[in-house]
């Protein structure tokens, strides 16, 4: 009898730590809200603020700028990165409109002003950019043979698996991409001196258990070989959340000819690189689009 108490106990406690351990991943799966520190009033822009529906019952904010008087422009649908939100992807918005793209703006789930969810995930990310590309879709303004995804971080590795089974993402635009989820799990591992033996394999197993799908599944560098649109990717030279071998790597995945990587000064911040991609965006979108930019028209931003 008194061993079979102690292997109760002993049950009980371990469903009691895995429960532990499972709240506590939850946590670290919920990014940091961050309000919006500007809009695109702000930048002289008429936006239409949006709500679109997703998974579980949830809805999105996004920011969508068409291009005036334009009739089947293409677009653009920007996505920022964890713990980011829409506002600050608007450094893209005013040379992308000027250039002739109506252009969205996104919250993902748990970011900005879209409702919260127990977690979010890279695949999540994904669901959420499906969401505004199938509101794109429906817009008389927007031509949906002509859709582009731009994201950053979390949200490019997200527009990756997104274009593998979508086949109206004509483009896909990469800022600081990074090559495997696991070895940035493994990274912060090390960061909070968690040890990978026993309890980081623990911990990233579980992390894949939560989410619902295994990070080689889901890696970047893994959805780039089944991606069959052109692939823009930038990379800041002074980047220190992902390494710059990542867009190498990344590269390298790609089929020959599909990918263009380009290296910019700065870091992984995208809001203040814009300058430093823009010209090499916009000459990528012309020729994986197949149309001429247009010239910025006054007074287009009112």
């Amino acid at each position: 009898m008194v061993i079979w108490l102690f292997l109760l106990a002993g049950v009980a406690l371990v469903v009691v730590l895995r429960q532990v351990v499972h709240r506590a991943i939850l946590r670290s799966l919920r990014a940091p809200r961050v309000a919006h520190l500007r809009t695109p009033a702000d930048l002289g822009f008429q936006a239409h603020a949006l709500r679109l529906p997703v998974a579980h019952g949830k809805s999105l904010f996004a920011w969508f700028v068409p291009v005036p008087g334009a009739r089947q422009a293409p677009a653009v649908l920007l996505m920022h990165g964890w713990g980011a939100n829409a506002s600050l992807m608007l450094p893209a918005l005013a040379p992308l409109h000027a250039a002739g793209y109506s252009v969205m703006l996104l919250d993902a789930r748990c970011h900005g002003n879209s409702d919260d969810e127990a977690f979010t995930s890279l695949p999540r990310f994904a669901q959420d950019i499906e969401a505004g590309l199938d509101w794109l879709r429906w817009q008389p303004e927007v031509d949906d043979q002509r859709l582009v995804v731009l994201g950053h971080s979390v949200g490019a590795g997200a527009a990756l698996l997104c274009a593998t089974h979508r086949q109206d993402v004509k483009a896909v635009v990469c800022l600081g991409a990074f090559a495997h989820p696991q070895e940035v799990m493994r990274r912060w591992l090390a960061e909070v001196h968690l040890p990978y033996l026993v309890i980081g394999w623990y911990l990233l197993r579980h992390v894949q258990h939560v989410i619902g799908a295994r990070f080689d599944e889901i890696a970047p560098i893994h959805s780039m070989a089944r991606v069959h649109c052109p692939v823009l990717l930038v990379h800041g030279s002074e980047d220190e959340v992902v390494p710059v071998g990542d867009a190498q790597r990344l590269q390298a995945a790609g089929r020959p000819g599909q990918v263009t990587w380009i290296e910019i000064p700065g870091g992984h911040d995208p809001s203040e690189a814009a300058p430093a991609y823009v010209p090499q965006l916009i000459h990528f979108l012309q020729q994986a689009l197949a149309t001429p930019a247009r010239q910025p028209v006054a007074g287009a931003a009112n």
